[in-house]
């Protein structure tokens, strides 16, 4: 316990070090600091590990809410619109955080070299996203990957090294089995996300389940239990999630009205494109699109 706190006691040192910087040369990496607590947001995410070192934060996902705090990380596993915010932060003791994108070959090349696989990938579909606490082997492995932004020369060899030890250590951990399905060619979960990415490419498309149930190599009927399975809603609520995600983007552009950009993204009526994202963000487009305008000037 008590090289577990060390640990966590200079990962809050280093990420606040470096969470400023525009430049860290580690790919994958990122870091958070904010030093209040924020409104839900919606965002889309892909798979990443995110760890917190102080702090604390909140993701939902359809009716699912993942809590995770100071010495606890969250794992994604596949592009999921998920409402994030930060729920214990402030000036004297601001949230910090490490991500580090998962790379679904990286993840295979280790399961193949270790022979790590999980021969039931297909038997059942783990939810997309999780929460565990971290262990004093995965924080010192963090540990060791941020002090190497103050030493430039090491990356090219050191990174690499400590990044497969931190993807092993989430192989191996909690949430191993859900890990392991991003790098499984045949699992449940690459299945679903071929139709996950075909969603997020075609979005203004008419879903047809049929279609998508073959892209992922299943039956319509197990399709759809997969599908919620990991994403926490039908692909229908899918697609309309990230429809109004990028309307919302496109009201930041003020060359779009609010009914051109419902049409945008796949609406034919703008009355039900205005009821669906004041359903979603709580307030109508116009209006929304108003503050978003005022917050990035």
């Amino acid at each position: 316990m008590a090289h577990w706190t060390v640990s966590l006691d200079e990962l809050r040192t280093l990420i606040a070090a470096n969470a400023g910087r525009d430049d860290l040369p580690i790919d994958g990496l990122f870091l958070s600091m904010t030093e209040r607590v924020t409104a839900p947001t919606p965002l889309l995410t892909g798979p990443v590990a995110a760890l917190v070192a102080q702090g604390a934060k909140r993701a939902v996902l359809g009716d699912r809410t993942y809590d995770y705090r100071a010495g606890q990380y969250l794992v994604v596993s596949v592009d999921l619109p998920v409402t994030g915010n930060y729920t214990q932060a402030d000036s004297a003791e601001p949230f910090l955080g490490v991500g580090l994108m998962l790379e679904p070959a990286a993840i295979a090349a280790l399961l193949l070299e270790t022979e790590h696989r999980d021969r039931v990938a297909r038997a059942a579909a783990h939810p997309g996203i999780a929460v565990s606490d971290a262990s004093a082997e995965l924080l010192d492995a963090t540990v060791r990957m941020l002090r190497l932004l103050d030493r430039p020369a090491d990356v090219p060899v050191l990174a690499p090294l400590i990044k497969k030890e931190i993807l092993w250590r989430l192989v191996t951990g909690p949430q191993g089995a859900m890990v392991r399905q991003i790098g499984l060619a045949d699992s449940s979960l690459t299945h679903v996300g071929r139709a996950i990415r075909w969603i997020r490419a075609n979005h203004t498309e008419t879903l047809r389940i049929e279609e998508l149930a073959r892209l992922a190599r299943m039956s319509p009927t197990s399709f759809h239990r997969h599908f919620r399975a990991v994403t926490a809603m039908t692909p229908i609520q899918y697609q309309k999630r990230i429809r109004l995600h990028e309307a919302r983007l496109l009201l930041v552009d003020r060359t779009h009205d609010v009914a051109t950009v419902g049409y945008l993204v796949g609406y034919d009526s703008t009355s039900q494109f205005s009821r669906e994202y004041r359903r979603q963000f709580g307030v109508p487009p116009g209006r929304d699109a108003e503050r978003l305008r005022r917050s990035t000037a």
